[in-house]
């Protein structure tokens, strides 16, 4: 299972509003059914409350998911939960963008709270 106890964080500079956006270009997963690699591109949004994740936990976090065998959505879903664990933003929007196979391209969205229009991006 990918490790969310890579995961770190620190204080937030603020208590103002503010967006956080972090893109990872070369998420990769395997895939369950045929064990062929998948390549994603992840954006995660939020504002944070207390806590920002650490950039460098984040990437090894991410590179945990690297041989596991999980669907697109469970990526996604994992992500959200094991950030929302260690943050707790006030919201929190993980897209999730997959590379084409057999002519299909995949897009998954999972959020969590009450993602501002003004910052809404899906």
């Amino acid at each position: 299972m990918p490790d969310a106890s890579l995961l770190d964080v620190f204080p937030s500079p603020t208590s103002q509003p503010f967006l956080i956006e972090h893109i990872n270009e070369e998420f990769t997963s395997v895939c369950p059914v045929t064990g062929h690699p998948d390549f994603g591109s992840i954006t995660i949004r939020f504002e944070p409350g207390e806590f920002c994740v650490e950039l460098k936990s984040l990437k090894l976090y991410c590179q945990s998911f690297r041989t596991e065998g999980i669907y697109y959505e469970a990526v996604t879903n994992q992500i959200r939960d094991d950030l929302m664990a260690v943050m707790s933003p006030k919201w929190l929007q993980v897209i999730t963008d997959w590379r084409g196979r057999g002519g299909i391209r995949s897009r998954i969205v999972a959020a969590h709270g009450n993602v501002p229009t003004c910052w809404a991006r899906a």
